[in-house]
Parts: structure tokens; sequence; C-alpha cells
């Protein structure tokens, strides 16, 4: 691309030089000559009026007086009646130009140069023309060289941005070139390698949320295989803890379509009036073997036959969540509390553990935030899960910790007050 737009300047400035300098150069010649012919015109007049002038004062000509006037012309006065006067030795060698005069009175001049000196003046000023053809050339190359430079190398970059965008590095570049087009190009790479970032992102987190929202249900269907085991020789116990663990399966499948759901950004859909009671009963029948095993206790208390507009396997994940931030950092009874409003359904989960250090009080819904070793996901996820539903996830006491899910409410509830579960 620079040879080409090197080869096209030159091109260009040559064509301009070529019809600008030759017409140039032929009225420059024109003009030399012209002005010569009417220099010597001008002193065949002149020497003229002052040969009239000296026959009327009756006054010889004297040649080496007009010879000193008119130095490098050879002159010729013809006089009626009287000798011919001469000035110069001889007549100018090579071409010559010629210029004559006369008066009614009978004198007659003529007077002659040389061409050459006329034609070396031409070749002076046309040389000088040429030269500065010459510098209008080389200045077009040099602006050209610049001009190729300041396109080929922004070109360069945004192929090596654009390369870098295909190879999977989405980092905007921030550069510009003060070209308007180019600029525009590397805007619309930058907006591009912004989204390609946040698509990237979004997909890491995908992969990160998915991970850790299917630890939880994969813990809870080892717990529940772990239970077959135990009581093997116990028919009954067996049933119950296969029909639980094939419960804690199709949780695991309902959290999978929950994690292809929100990556298609599709959860407000699946919103749904579904009865609070069910989602926290299954939850606790879950949980309470781990509780069990803790020697702690889990119970349900509140108002009963509440429905939330909110999708179930949401719900379920983020109530979990809770029993299992509990579990791990906790301590003591764990207590689910349900009342509602005329605005919202709301889920209390409580524990008797030293709640949340002051350090986290703001950060402890921040993503990759943990003050127990964990991974810092699980109350992120949670928010944002119940956000999803239209719902809020909020921290409403420290210590002990108390989460708070408020929910949509779905038409009328009937309120029975009772407590669930071991004292």
């Amino acid at each position: 691309m620079r040879r080409r737009l090197l080869s096209s300047t030159l091109v260009v400035a040559a064509i301009a030089v070529l019809l600008l300098g030759v017409p140039l150069g032929l009225v420059v010649t024109r003009l030399i000559n012209d002005e010569a012919v009417q220099q010597l015109r001008a002193q065949a007049t002149l020497l003229l009026s002052q040969v009239e002038y000296a026959r009327i004062e009756d006054r010889p000509i004297d040649p080496d007086e007009l010879q000193r006037q008119y130095p490098s012309r050879y002159v010729q006065i013809f006089i009626r009646n009287s000798p011919t006067v001469i000035v110069g030795a001889e007549p100018p060698p090579g071409r010559q130009m010629t210029e004559e005069t006369h008066s009614e009175s009978g004198v007659y001049v003529r007077i002659t140069r040389d061409r050459a000196q006329v034609e070396r003046n031409v070749r002076g000023w046309l040389m000088l023309i040429v030269a500065l053809a010459g510098l209008a050339l080389a200045v077009a190359v040099s602006l050209a060289v610049v001009q190729s430079r300041r396109l080929t190398l922004p070109l360069l970059d945004l192929a090596r941005i654009a390369e870098r965008l295909g190879s999977g590095e989405a980092r905007p570049s921030r550069h510009r070139y003060g070209i308007p087009e180019l600029d525009r190009v590397a805007e619309v790479l930058d907006r591009s390698a912004t989204r390609i970032a946040d698509l990237l992102s979004r997909e890491r987190e995908f992969a990160t949320d998915a991970s850790h929202q299917l630890r939880t249900p994969l813990t809870g269907l080892t717990m529940r295989l772990e239970e077959i085991v135990d009581a093997a020789d116990q028919p009954a116990i067996v049933r119950e803890e296969g029909e639980a663990a094939i419960v804690q399966a199709e949780r695991l499948t309902a959290v999978i379509d929950e994690l292809l759901a929100a990556a298609r950004r599709q959860r407000h859909a699946q919103a749904e009036a579904i009865p609070v009671d069910e989602v926290l009963r299954q939850q606790l029948t879950e949980w309470e073997p781990a509780f069990r095993r803790a020697r702690r206790t889990l119970r349900l208390a509140g108002d009963r036959d509440l429905r939330a507009l909110v999708s179930k396997g949401g719900l379920s994940q983020v109530v979990s969540t809770l029993l299992e931030n509990s579990l791990e950092h906790g301590d003591g009874a764990v207590t689910i509390t349900t009342g509602s409003s005329d605005k919202s359904i709301v889920i209390e989960v409580a524990d008797q553990g030293p709640g949340i250090p002051e350090h986290l009080r703001a950060r402890v819904f921040d993503r990759n935030v943990s003050g127990g070793g964990g991974t810092g996901l699980g109350l992120t996820l949670a928010r944002a899960l119940t956000a999803s539903d239209g719902g809020r996830l909020e921290l409403v006491r420290m210590r002990p910790a108390v989460f708070a899910l408020f929910l949509r409410p779905a038409g009328e509830t009937a309120r029975h007050r009772v407590v669930s579960g071991p004292a």
C-alpha cells in the first residue's frame, strides 16, 4: 500500500509539474525574447533621436561616445549626403537580433546584438524552473512518504488489534490516529473487544457459578447415599433415603436447567406462583441429616400456606445456600421463619453463631469475599438468583446472623401460625 501511495503521488506530482512547468517555460522564453526585442527597439529609437539632435545642433557624431552608451552592440548610422557611421568593430557572430528605424529627414539607424546572450538568459531561467520542478517533486515525495506512514501504520496497528481479538485477547486498545475513518474503525474494534470481554467474563462466571451451585445438590445427594449405606439393614429407611436421593438428583437436574436459563437470560419467564412451604419442607428434609450429624437442629416457624411469585428451583437454591452457610459458619439451632405483608413474602434464616465480622458487613454479598475460607460465591449467587425473580436478599442482623428473603406475593394467602421441627 505504501508503494502504491508513493507511486500514485509521484505520478500526480509529475503531471502537475509538467502541466505547470512546460507552459511556464514557454511563457518565460517568450517574455525574455520579447523583452530583448523591445529593449533593442527602444535603443534604436533613442539612437535615432540622438542623431537627429546632433544634426540640429550641427555637432559631429562621436563613435566612442556611442560605444560607451551601447556596449555589445553593432550600430550603423546612415545619413543622407553623409558618410556612414559604424560603431563596433564587427557585427556579432552567430545568430543576430536587428532593429531598424529611420526619420523623414533621411537618417537611417540599424542596431544589432548577439542572440546568444538572450539564449543564455533563457537557459538560466529554464534551469531555475527545472530546479523548482525537481524541488516540488522532492517535496511531493516527502509528503507522500509521511502520508503513507500516517495511513499504513494505523492500518497495521488495526490489523494487529483485530488479530488479537481473533485470538481471544479481548482488550480495548483505546488507540486513536487523528484520521476520522480509522478512528471510527478503532472505536468499533474497541466496542467489539468490550463485548467479547463481557461474553468471556460471563462464560467464566457461568462456569464458576455452575460448579458452585452444582456442589450443593451433589453434597446433599452424597449425604443421602451415605444414609442408605448406613441403613442397609433397615429396608424402610433405605426406601426413604432412596426416595430422598431421587429428589436430590431431580433437584440437581433443576439446578442445571436454572443455570442454563440464567445464561440465556430467561429466568423472569420461569417465575410462577408456588407454595413456599413445599420448598422449605423439602429443604428441611434435605439438610436435617447434615445438621443432625453436627448435633444441631433445624426448625420451621411463622406463617403457613404462603405463595410467592418465584422460580421453584431458584428459591430452593437460595434457601439451600443460606442453610449451607449456617451449617459451615454458624452455630446452634437454625430457624427458618416465614411471614408476609401487603408488599412481600419474607423468609428469614437465623442461627445462633458468632455472626458476620464487622469488616465484612458492607461486602458480605460481594463476589469472591468469604470470611471462613469458602469460595465467596454462595451469597453472591443467592442474591443474583433472588433479584432475577424480582425479590431481594438482605442481611438484616449481623450477630447472630439473620438473612431475609423478600419475595413477590402471589394473590391472597391464608396465614396459620405454627411451629414445626424439633424444639
